[in-house]
Parts: C-alpha cells; sequence; structure tokens
C-alpha cells in the first residue's frame, strides 16, 4: 500500500454515462490518489465528445500514482475495449470489457494496491446477453473475493437503509426471510458499521416484513415466528436493535433520530425512503466484502451519455464515503 491511499474507479457501462462522470470529476482535485480501471481510448473519445479537457495520466501494475493527480488529469490503468462504443448504444461485445474493469479493480483491492473501489453503474441486461451469468456488481464481487454472504446498504445524510433480501420478486420474499438469513445480514451489518464506520455501539432499527409488522400474527406470523426471536438472540450477543417496527412508522423523525441504520427486509420497502431524502445524493455501499466498495445511487442513463447533461454528485459521495471508510479501517486496525 502507498503512503497515500489509492482508490480504483470504475466507468462501468462504456455506453452510459460512468465515462462522463469520472471526466467531471477528474476536473476538480481529489484528496487521494484515484485511478480509472478503463479504456484510455473511451476516456479520450468521452472527453473529446464533451468539450472537456483532459490529461489522461498511465498508471497500473508497476507504475502506481503516490501523489494525486492535479485538478483536469486523471490517472488510467488502461483495459482495453472489445468493440469500439458510441455514447448510448449498448454492445454486448464489450461485456467481458465491463467484468475486466471490476476484476482488475477488487483485485487490487485484495492484494493491498488499492484501499478501495468506487464503481459507476453498469447494464445487466447486456451482459447477461453476450452470455454471460450476471446479477449484479454485489453478487459478482461476492464471488470473486469468496464471501459467503454480502449487505446492500444505501446511505445518504442523515440514514443509513441495508436490506435482508435483494433483487427478488415480492412473491419469494417472505420465505427467503429465514432466521439464519438475518442472523447473517445483521452481524455483517453490526460489524461493518463499528469497523467500517467507525460506530463502536451502533443503534439499528428493523422494519416487520407485514403491514403493522404483522399485527400480533393477525397479518402475517413472520414476526412472530422467525423475526422477533432471531432479534432475541442477536440482543444477547449484544448487538443493540429496536423493532421489528412497523415499516410506515419507522421511517419518521421520531425514530430515526437516533439510530445509526435501518434493517428493510426486502428492495422496495426501504430504499423508494432513502432515494426519496437523497437521491442524487446518495451512495451505495456493499457490507461483508473484505474489501470496501462503494457505488452510485442510479443506472446506465444511456440517453444522457455523451450530453453534457449529467449530474457527477451521487459518485462524488461514492468517492467521500469510500475515503472515510478506509480512514476509519485504518484507525480500527
Amino acid at each position: 500500500m502507498t503512503a497515500q491511499p489509492l482508490f480504483a474507479l470504475t466507468p462501468g457501462e462504456p455506453a452510459g454515462i460512468g465515462p462522463d462522470l469520472c471526466l467531471l470529476l477528474a476536473q476538480q482535485a481529489q484528496p487521494h490518489p484515484l485511478v480509472a480501471v478503463a479504456s484510455r481510448d473511451l476516456l479520450a473519445e468521452r472527453a473529446t465528445q464533451l468539450g472537456v479537457a483532459i490529461e489522461l495520466i498511465p498508471a497500473g501494475p508497476g507504475a502506481w500514482p503516490h501523489q494525486s493527480s492535479p485538478a483536469g488529469s486523471l490517472y488510467v490503468w488502461d483495459t482495453p475495449l472489445a468493440a469500439p462504443v458510441a455514447a448510448g448504444e449498448l454492445n454486448q461485445a464489450n461485456a467481458a470489457y465491463v467484468l475486466e474493469t471490476l476484476t482488475r479493480a477488487a483485485q487490487g483491492c485484495l492484494d493491498g494496491h488499492f484501499a478501495g473501489m468506487i464503481t459507476a453503474p453498469v447494464h445487466k441486461g447486456v451482459i447477461n446477453d453476450a452470455g454471460i451469468a450476471f446479477s449484479g456488481h454485489t453478487e459478482f464481487l461476492a464471488d470473486l473475493t469468496r464471501s459467503e454472504q454480502v449487505v446492500m446498504m444505501l446511505a445518504t445524510r442523515g440514514l443509513r437503509v441495508a436490506l435482508v433480501t435483494t433483487h427478488l420478486p415480492l412473491k419469494d420474499v417472505a420465505a427467503a426471510i429465514t432466521a439464519e438469513r438475518l442472523a447473517r445480514v445483521t452481524r455483517i451489518l453490526h460489524a461493518d458499521l463499528r469497523e467500517k464506520f467507525g460506530i463502536d455501539q451502533p443503534r439499528i432499527l428493523v422494519c416487520g416484513l407485514n403491514p403493522h409488522a404483522g399485527e400480533g400474527g393477525h397479518l402475517g406470523r413472520e414476526e412472530i415466528e422467525i423475526i422477533e426471536p432471531t432479534l432475541d438472540l442477536l440482543r444477547s450477543e449484544g448487538i443493540n436493535l429496536i423493532g421489528p417496527l412497523p415499516a410506515d412508522t419507522l421511517f419518521t423523525p421520531k425514530h430515526l433520530e437516533h439510530c445509526d441504520a435501518v434493517l428493510a427486509m426486502y428492495h422496495d420497502q426501504g430504499l423508494p425512503v432513502l432515494k426519496f431524502k437523497g437521491f442524487g445524493a446518495a451512495v451505495n455501499v456493499t457490507l461483508g466484502l473484505p474489501i470496501i466498495r462503494t457505488s452510485v445511487d442510479h443506472g446506465t442513463a444511456l440517453d444522457l451519455a455523451g450530453s453534457g447533461k449529467v449530474d457527477s454528485g451521487s459518485l462524488q459521495v461514492a468517492l467521500e464515503t469510500a475515503y472515510a471508510m478506509a480512514a476509519s479501517q485504518a484507525q480500527q486496525n
């Protein structure tokens, strides 16, 4: 590891706004060295399209930077494309390129070259259309790092929301809320809030699964049979948990004022509230990995790629969060 922490940035889908965001961020000096794991040609072409002046500085194994690049420049670990890219036009020929950028960045973290990785959005559909089984960044990185369980958490100013289940059809959620899964996710959330966010005694609010948290069993028995006994077990381990609470009242100032994170049972129970509160200034954090990974809270926005009409706010928050997590982890160690 260099004396000053080094971070990897992956632009994601090459036809989307990820390359644009990287170029916009490079117009400002960053407090730590930042290496874009990307095609140099792609970044140069997109910069020309956007009318952005940029100096692309070579970096990579054997040539890691030791200081931040000046404003208007960006370190690039050149990763070749398989086919030319037109902004806004998906090409499944470049699916393997996207996965190669993620692999290089994650392996660089595992090898100690990077203190963390920050990812711009990918397009899952075009990767799958290329014949590659891919359900998302989170699952791909979990497999690459051999992590048994990972947790998706989104955060914005004043609110963090972690999920017990992620990208499941609603009809499958109840069956997926098992005591084992709930316990694993909660332990990971608690441990990473301590280690990666520097919170000594995290206070976690837990949503019920059913309306009114089951209303004593009249609206479902998952709270009685699974959630409450599991929370009691975890409390005996010293984890500070409040709930299960009805989700429609949990997300109110009275409850959120003194909490460090909310644990929601499924994707659309917790994330609409968080995105309403902080869309464009929120960050996606993957917990449970042996590395630090943050990402944006939005998609590839193909219709905006190359237009110059993008907002880099979420990516900037993702960068700042990764920097803070790395500093907290260094203090813990």
